[in-house]
């Protein structure tokens, strides 16, 4: 062989190995293996987010999904450690439809396939996902299998077998998954002085958000999903923080279980996300299942206490379900006083936030810390600190949430 003829073979790009995809309906779309091989099983959705591909792998809130992402060139940004959102990536697996073929950036430190190969998550690219984004648009999330290498060589019923028998969504406990094994302290950063300590429970937290509150002069204690009212207490929080997070919110009792107690305390409170579904479960409300879920980082969500339309940053799949259906402007009636639907989904009318009027609680939906994502919501982030300064000094139990 001449040293040209090694020098073609050096640069001849590797065989694609064959991968498919199978969704639950019977549907199948075959692509090429991308990041680990074998298999996987979970829930399928779909992220329209442009940017932010590794904040979306390492958000916890992503945990048993197989993420399908909607913008058709992934990977070209490559991957770092700055962007991380937490300590891993937590998709169960990746589906797009052209990847880089190698990194451009000054940030990169690596490359995206080559991550997911090393983290075992299994992925499929050449797949026309405009067409597998409008299947799931119509017929509502589904589970879904991903199988390359010796995985697909199963016959399509065998494979079909393994994505039905794989657990739902709906039903799920998972935030105890995701959470912190151990207590940690994000304290504010040099210069900045300490003004208030906020517990903090991980039911699947992003870094960003500690790290907002720590610019604001809070000192967060980060508590596991199991954490008990009495280890919470002890800590004489000025505030309480619930995170975003995966899994069935009507699944969550003990979380429920701990806020009504931090609620019963006028303690000041601020949730996010599976926060926000777990305030309005505290609060006597429902919670149901999204057909297909908001899953990107531009969608519109109208603050009625400002009027204006905030573009923000979404990842979830379940919602509050607001006492007369459509939420108005009109606050519904709980045991704790009147909460209002203060922000609401304008493509869908999904309640997207609450305001409790007795006790000192508020929440969203969507992500304020938008990393990767817009900063419309920042300012959620000081309304929690205006709350912080308004608490009451007394931190009894209310007579009137006691006896509800």
């Amino acid at each position: 062989m001449t040293n040209a003829t090694r020098e073609e073979a050096a640069v001849t790009p590797a065989q694609p190995e064959p991968a498919i995809l199978v969704l639950e309906d019977g549907r199948t779309f075959r692509g090429e293996a991308y990041g680990a091989r074998g298999q996987t099983v979970g829930e399928a959705v779909f992220c329209t987010g442009m940017t932010g591909y590794q904040e979306t792998l390492t958000d916890p809130s992503y945990h048993r999904q197989v993420v399908v992402m909607t913008a058709p060139h992934i990977g070209n940004t490559g991957v770092n450690t700055t962007d991380m959102e937490s300590r891993r990536i937590w998709v169960a697996g990746f589906v797009v439809r052209d990847p880089a073929i190698r990194p451009s950036s000054w940030r990169s430190q690596g490359d995206l396939g080559q991550a997911l190969e090393q983290a075992g998550v299994v992925g499929i690219s050449g797949v026309d996902t405009r067409a597998l984004t409008r299947h799931l648009r119509d017929r509502g999330a589904m589970r879904v299998g991903v199988f390359s290498g010796e995985a697909a060589a199963a016959g399509p019923q065998e494979l079909l077998r393994q994505v039905t028998e794989a657990p739902l969504m709906a039903g799920s406990a998972l935030a105890a998954e995701v959470s912190t094994a151990e207590p940690y302290v994000v304290s504010p950063p040099e210069g900045v002085p300490t003004r208030f300590r906020v517990a903090a429970l991980d039911l699947g937290i992003k870094g960003m958000t500690p790290a907002q509150l720590a610019r604001r002069g809070i000192e967060v204690h980060v508590l596991p999903s199991r954490t008990t009212a009495q280890e919470l207490l002890e800590l004489e929080p000025d505030g309480v923080f619930f995170s975003n997070g995966p899994g069935d919110p009507a699944t969550a009792e003990h979380e429920v279980d701990l806020l009504r107690q931090v609620l019963d305390r006028r303690i000041p409170f601020f949730g996010i996300c599976f926060g926000n579904q777990l305030l309005g479960r505290a609060l006597g409300l429902g919670t149901y299942k999204l057909a297909f879920g908001h899953r990107g980082i531009n969608q519109p969500v109208l603050d009625r206490t400002t009027g204006k339309v905030e573009v923000t940053s979404h990842n979830h799949g379940f919602a509050i379900a607001w006492p007369d259906g459509i939420p108005t402007d009109q606050p519904a009636d709980t045991p704790y006083g009147p909460v209002r639907c203060d922000h609401v989904a304008l493509n869908d009318d999904v309640v997207e936030g609450l305001s409790c009027v007795d006790v000192p609680a508020f929440s969203v939906q969507y992500h304020p810390e938008a990393a990767a994502g817009p900063h419309d919501a920042e300012y959620l982030f000081d309304r929690f600190v205006d709350l912080l300064e308004r608490r009451p000094s007394s931190s009894t139990p209310s007579p009137t949430s006691q006896e509800s």
